[in-house]
């Protein structure tokens, strides 16, 4: 099993960051879908070899890469910001490039919003935000195993 922890939209939130340094010390791989504000390079260093950072729209300069696709214990996985899929407004982009890079799952941020959908056969999962400017800051927490996976959004307190 592999277990990887996605955060987005932390907007230099390190204080929240810096929170979940026991949870990245023991999961196998962190995404950080974008709008760092320069926290995600910290987070890069701090963990090297097990971090994938994307860009979000706020992040100037750009630090990582734009899209992802991966493959963890036989699960392809989509990741990237959002913005540029209008997922602010339907999610039916987004599903339809996942499903055209043959994912499972496509993780994204930039809405501030948790949550979890299904369309057209791909999982769609929003961990939400780390950022100071709201109430409920959450995660994502991704358990894959022999192409399969679960997750779990996590409220922070």
């Amino acid at each position: 099993m592999k277990s990887i922890v996605v955060i987005s939209d932390t907007h230099g939130n390190r204080a929240e960051v810096e929170k979940l340094y026991p949870v990245f010390a023991e999961c196998d791989y962190i995404i950080h879908l974008g709008d760092t504000s320069g926290d995600g390079s910290r987070v890069r260093a701090d963990f090297p070899g097990k971090v994938y950072l994307l860009n979000g729209n706020c992040d100037i300069p750009r630090l990582g890469e734009d899209e992802l696709t991966l493959e963890v214990e036989g699960v392809k996985i989509f990741a990237c910001h959002g913005d540029r899929y209008g997922v602010k407004h339907s999610l039916a982009r987004l599903a339809q490039k996942a499903a055209d890079e043959g994912a499972a799952i496509a993780l994204y941020g930039h809405t501030h919003e948790a949550r979890e959908d299904s369309e057209g056969g791909v999982t769609l999962f929003n961990p939400g935000t780390l950022s100071r400017y709201t109430f409920t800051r959450s995660y994502l927490y991704l358990a894959v195993y022999d192409g399969k996976f679960t997750g779990k959004i996590v409220t922070l307190q």
